[in-house]
C-alpha cells in the first residue's frame, strides 16, 4: 500500500481505513441469479399461457421485476462507507451515506478509548469515546471485521502514544 505523503504543514498519517459494508453476491453472480431466476419463470410462465391462464405469465414477469429491484436498492446501499484516519493531532471519521451526503467528527486521538467486546457478539459495537462524546463505528460490520478493526486502530494509537515502543 502506498501511504499519501503529507503537504507542508500536515500530520503524517498514523492509520487509515475504509470500511465497507459487505455485499456477498458479486455483480457477475446477480447477473446469474437474474438470468436463472427469468428462465424459470419464461417458462412456468409460458406453460400457464399456453393452458390459458395468462395473467400467471404477467406475475411471474412482475416478480422477477421486484426481485431485480430489491438488488438494486441493495447495490446502492452498498455506497455507504466510513473512513477512519488518525494523526498525532486528530483522529477523524468521515461518514458517507448512500445518498452520498456525508458527516465528519473528530476526536483528540491521545484521551481516545476504542471500546469492543471481544469475544465478539452479534450485537457487539466498536465505540469511540472522548470527553464525554461517544461514536458508534462500523455498525454494518460483522462481529469479527469489528473486532479486527478495533484492535487494530487500538494498536495504532497505542504507536502513537508510546512512539519509543516502535
Amino acid at each position: 500500500m502506498i501511504e499519501p505523503v503529507p503537504a507542508a504543514g500536515e500530520d503524517p498519517v498514523l492509520f487509515d481505513a475504509v470500511l465497507h459494508p459487505n455485499r456477498s453476491l458479486s455483480p457477475r453472480g446477480f447477473g446469474i441469479l437474474m438470468a436463472c431466476l427469468g428462465g424459470v419463470s419464461l417458462v412456468l410462465g409460458s406453460a400457464f399461457l399456453m393452458i390459458g391462464a395468462w395473467p400467471v405469465f404477467g406475475l411471474l414477469g412482475l416478480d422477477v421485476l421486484l426481485v431485480w429491484l430489491a438488488f438494486r436498492i441493495n447495490y446502492g446501499r452498498a455506497r455507504l462507507h466510513e473512513r477512519v484516519r488518525l494523526t498525532e493531532r486528530a483522529l477523524t471519521v468521515q461518514r458517507i451515506d448512500h445518498r452520498g451526503h456525508g458527516r465528519t467528527w473528530q476526536f483528540q486521538p491521545h484521551w481516545l478509548r476504542v471500546s469492543m467486546d471481544d469475544p465478539p457478539e452479534h450485537d457487539s459495537q466498536v465505540l469511540l469515546s472522548s470527553h464525554g462524546r461517544h461514536l458508534v463505528v462500523g455498525s454494518f460490520l460483522s462481529p469479527e471485521e469489528r473486532l479486527d478493526f478495533a484492535r487494530a486502530l487500538r494498536a495504532a494509537l497505542d504507536r502513537m502514544r508510546s512512539p519509543l515502543l516502535t
